[in-house]
């Protein structure tokens, strides 16, 4: 069996074990939900309701604030008590719509396609067989009555944006300027990012529904071929996706080696296809459209069910929990209710990551909310980054090794730490893809990725600073 993967890559500690088997549980989200209004990449999502107002669960209650923006959905019925500033994941106050859940949870007439035999139900979906699930949707049945734009319609208007943590607008990402250059649409299934096994549970309770969502998502590609990218520590989810999707022609299973940040857009794109993006391209112009599990989920409950995103799997992991597990989640759910709500802590965590230990924001307290892109809270009882002294720089060079942008990162670390920003953009420093993958392998324990950011994010808002003078 061919086993695709990319140069480059670490290997850290897993953690699936923890989470992987466990049948994921329903969470009640509390007496106060918060819908911060940037939830994605773009603009601000803008409120059409005021303090006072009673929602629904599904009702829309901000739409969107431009092109690149997305709607928000109430998850409970209550009262809107106010809009205030609340923290974000990234650590930024951001615009909320604060809501009194009345534990009602009366819902909005959602309109599914013509022939779908399933409704939306609250709390999680009970899991089905790709076979079970095919003959309540008929999938392709559905689809050949339904046209490219209801389809893109029904994505927009439900605020789908990718819920693997970028939070990218999802309907932006499947409008692009020439749609017949689009010859793959891949499906990330490797969630390489440790102890998060979300998306695998996804992938073992829901493979026709999965199915499905690609399914929908190629109608708009005429020229497409759909890929399922899956690891090959996940045996079984390879093996059911395989045989959701047997009996169409238009999408296969694709097997990739298990490797940090196999999952990560650029590197995904080269293993399947040995095709480069960099940082000035998207990749639509390498013909390629990528959205993870959970955001094809969406897509399929959106496109055949009428129904917006509002509630997600979360997996709440680490060693600090006393009953890790995936959690069917409310966005807007306060995350400071989790611990209690899921089992508490066995050992009091001394570092908790909003998302994984790699790529997630380490954060001072869970008084956060759920929003559309939290795919995970990692609680640990060591933070080893702080317990690491830094050294000298030994010139090892094993950064360099594991870096998938192929970059000298030893090198970007000293133009960033020196401010030397126009050395950072002429050494590639733009194509860093913040996987973290560097810091990870430093027996120096220097702080690479974290400098690399910083610079990035530095010329990036100078470039845009520029450009918005240019304009005036």
């Amino acid at each position: 069996m061919k086993l695709f993967s990319f140069k480059g890559g670490v290997h850290p500690y897993e953690g699936k074990e923890l989470t992987e088997d466990k049948s994921v549980r329903n969470l009640d989200p509390g007496p106060e939900l918060a819908f911060l209004l940037s939830q994605h990449i773009g603009a601000p999502a803008k409120a059409v309701v005021a303090k006072g107002d009673r929602v629904l669960v599904g009702q829309k209650i901000a739409e969107a604030g431009g092109f690149v923006s997305e709607p928000i959905f109430s998850s409970v019925s209550g009262t809107v008590k106010k809009i205030e500033k609340r923290r974000s994941a990234p650590g930024g106050m951001v615009d909320a719509i604060i809501v009194e859940n009345d534990n009602q949870y009366e819902t909005v007439e959602f309109t599914p396609l013509p022939g779908v035999n399933i409704k939306p139900e609250s709390g999680y979906p009970k899991p089905m067989g790709a076979k079970e699930a095919f003959d309540a949707i008929h999938p392709d049945e559905v689809l050949a009555k339904v046209d490219k734009k209801e389809i893109l319609d029904r994505i927009k208007n439900a605020g789908i944006v990718g819920m693997g943590g970028a939070g990218f607008p999802t309907h932006v990402k499947l409008s692009p300027k020439d749609p017949s250059r689009i010859d793959y649409i891949l499906v990330n299934g490797s969630e390489c990012e440790p102890y998060i096994t979300g998306d695998y549970r996804m992938m073992m309770d829901h493979p026709g529904e999965i199915v499905a969502g690609l399914k929908a998502v190629l109608k708009l590609f005429d020229g497409a071929k759909g890929v399922f990218c899956i690891e090959n520590n996940k045996p079984r989810a390879i093996q059911i996706m395989a045989e959701a999707s047997a009996e169409d022609p238009r999408i296969e299973v694709y097997t990739c080696r298990t490797k940090y940040p196999e999952g990560a857009e650029r590197c995904l794109i080269n293993a399947i296809t040995g095709r480069y993006v960099n940082s000035s391209m998207l990749p639509a112009d390498a013909g390629c459209i990528v959205h993870n599990i959970s955001t094809i989920f969406a897509i399929y409950e959106a496109v055949f069910l009428g129904k917006p995103l509002y509630e997600r799997i979360l997996t709440f992991s680490g060693d600090a929990p006393a009953d890790p597990g995936n959690f069917w989640v409310k966005v807007g759910m306060d995350l400071s209710l989790l611990p209690e709500k899921a089992g508490g802590f066995r050992e009091n965590p001394v570092k908790i990551i909003s998302g994984g230990p790699m790529m997630g924001f380490a954060q001072v307290d869970l008084c956060t909310p759920e929003t559309k892109t939290s795919s995970a809270i990692t609680c640990l009882t060591k933070d080893d980054v702080a317990d690491s002294p830094t050294t000298a720089c030994i010139r090892c060079g094993k950064c360099v090794e594991v870096c998938p942008a192929r970059l000298m990162p030893v090198e970007l670390s000293t133009y960033a730490e020196y401010g030397k920003l126009e050395e950072f953009e002429k050494h590639y420093g733009l194509e860093c893809v913040n996987c973290g993958s560097c810091s990870f392998t430093c027996p120096a324990k220097r702080p690479l990725a974290q400098r690399i950011n910083q610079a990035r994010m530095t010329v990036l808002a100078n470039k845009k600073k520029a450009a918005s003078a240019n304009k005036k």
